[in-house]
């Protein structure tokens, strides 16, 4: 089958899918959301937009197109129909390298496209007429083509020397992404050296109070009172 990767395809596990009754507008945003992602992180994404509905970014074909919260006020739409196309592309292309003898786990999407396909003319049935609003006369029904779609996706490892320097470079920042964060030595020396923190101070113990050693008072009945 002919595809529309140009580079080399040695090391290139490849699945499509054909004649698909969707926009080619919405398999587009789909795929430019998957590409030089993981396998099993592309895989994901799709399962976020099929099962929890959240948006896909539009970056082409999005005017007059709202804003989501979600993607911090970027156009986005939910086109969960084509998400699920492309999630079954993408499994059939990793069970592709999975009968290779390779590791789909730990291969990349690096190629990802959907183009417009065979178009299949609708005319209107003959007679049908519409009266047009503000008018004259009547005029026949617009003809409402259907148009297919076409979806590529290619898998491999970001180590193939055959990718291209652009390809190189977004899987390089994804494999960045993936990585949890170190702190730099500088920090972690200062880390380790840093003394431990005091322990807190126990409380004072009471003072007991001591017997005193001044004589008793005398009491009333002592006093001898004088008598004239």
């Amino acid at each position: 089958m002919n595809y529309s990767y140009n580079l080399d395809r040695k090391e290139i596990t490849f699945a499509s899918a054909s004649d698909l009754n969707a926009s080619f507008k919405d398999l587009c945003a789909v795929c430019d959301a998957v590409r030089y992602l993981k396998v099993p992180l592309a895989l994901k994404v799709l399962d976020d937009v099929i099962i929890h509905g959240l948006p896909i970014e539009y970056r082409r074909h999005n005017k007059y197109m709202g804003s989501r919260h979600e993607l911090q006020g970027k156009k986005g739409r939910y086109p969960i129909k084509c998400a699920r196309m492309v999630r079954t592309v993408i499994v059939n292309a990793a069970s592709n390298a999975q009968s290779k003898g390779a590791d789909p786990e730990s291969m990349y999407v690096v190629h990802a496209s959907a183009n417009k396909g065979a178009i299949a003319t609708r005319a209107p049935p003959k007679g049908v007429r519409v009266v047009v609003a503000g008018g004259y006369g009547y005029q026949t029904m617009r003809r409402s083509n259907l148009e297919f779609a076409k979806v590529e996706i290619g898998i491999a490892n970001k180590e193939k020397e055959e990718l291209g320097a652009k390809m190189k470079r977004a899987l390089k920042a994804t494999s960045r992404k993936e990585k949890p964060e170190q702190l730099p030595d500088k920090k972690k020396k200062q880390q380790q050296q840093a003394k431990p923190p005091k322990p807190l101070s126990a409380p004072r113990p009471e003072k007991q109070q001591q017997p005193s050693t001044a004589a008793p008072a005398k009491s009333d009945d002592t006093k001898q009172t004088k008598t004239v």
